[in-house]
């Protein structure tokens, strides 16, 4: 019960600060925006197959550009804060459900803007939602326990990059798959197979996590 009150407090903390510092995520709605319109003006109409790849592209940078922050921002004196009054299980916890609502946001936020100005390919719109949560908890985990990592280190821009790369990969590919069936550019019917795959490497990555940052943590 402590963990979770630590949790509901923490995430109160992240949305409170999130709100006073707007410039933040009206830069990364502006990219959004700036990077569906570029896509219109270039190719005017576009296939399912590309809408696809371009949908997860510009999801994927977004991520990065909201994830990055979640401890590169934070001095030493307020995770020496959070250290004395929580447990590090809270806090990386609290992280990575803000990020996953954020980066879920983010991406309807794509989907609308990507499906209002090309056009709306997706058939199976329940099918593509439930995607779009998995792909937002998968980049959110990564993303935030990266962002630990490379808020230690000095250059931290460079380490997010070589770190963040073999991670993701596995997640993007799983998702670019899976929303093929979404929009019906694959024909086959074990794609719960596909779903249980993303589950699975978002549960050992939410794992790993929760056991290797109370390490991290205490140095």
């Amino acid at each position: 019960m402590q963990l979770l009150r630590d949790i509901g407090i923490l995430l109160k903390k992240e949305a409170v600060l999130e709100w006073r510092q707007k410039y933040a995520l009206s830069g990364i709605l502006l990219y959004v925006l700036a990077t569906v319109f570029i896509v219109y003006i270039a190719f005017v109409r576009v296939d399912a197959r590309t809408w696809n790849v371009l949908f997860w592209i510009i999801v994927l940078f977004a991520s990065v550009n909201a994830v990055v922050k979640s401890f590169v921002q934070e001095n030493n004196r307020r995770q020496l804060y959070f250290y004395s009054i929580a447990h590090p299980s809270a806090v990386i916890l609290s992280k990575v459900l803000y990020n996953t609502l954020l980066l879920g946001l983010i991406s309807l936020l794509s989907f609308a803007a990507l499906a209002f100005i090309t056009s709306n390919p997706v058939q199976e719109t329940a099918l593509f939602f439930l995607i779009m949560f998995l792909g937002s908890l998968g980049f959110s985990i990564a993303f935030t326990f990266i962002s630990a990592i490379a808020a230690k280190a000095n250059n931290s821009a460079t380490l997010m990059a070589i770190m963040g790369f073999p991670v993701v990969i596995p997640i993007l590919l799983t998702l670019v798959k899976l929303s093929g069936h979404a929009l019906r550019i694959i024909q086959d019917t074990s794609y719960w197979r596909d779903i249980i795959i993303l589950l699975a490497i978002d549960a050992i990555l939410l794992a790993l996590v929760v056991v290797l940052f109370p390490f991290l943590w205490r140095d």
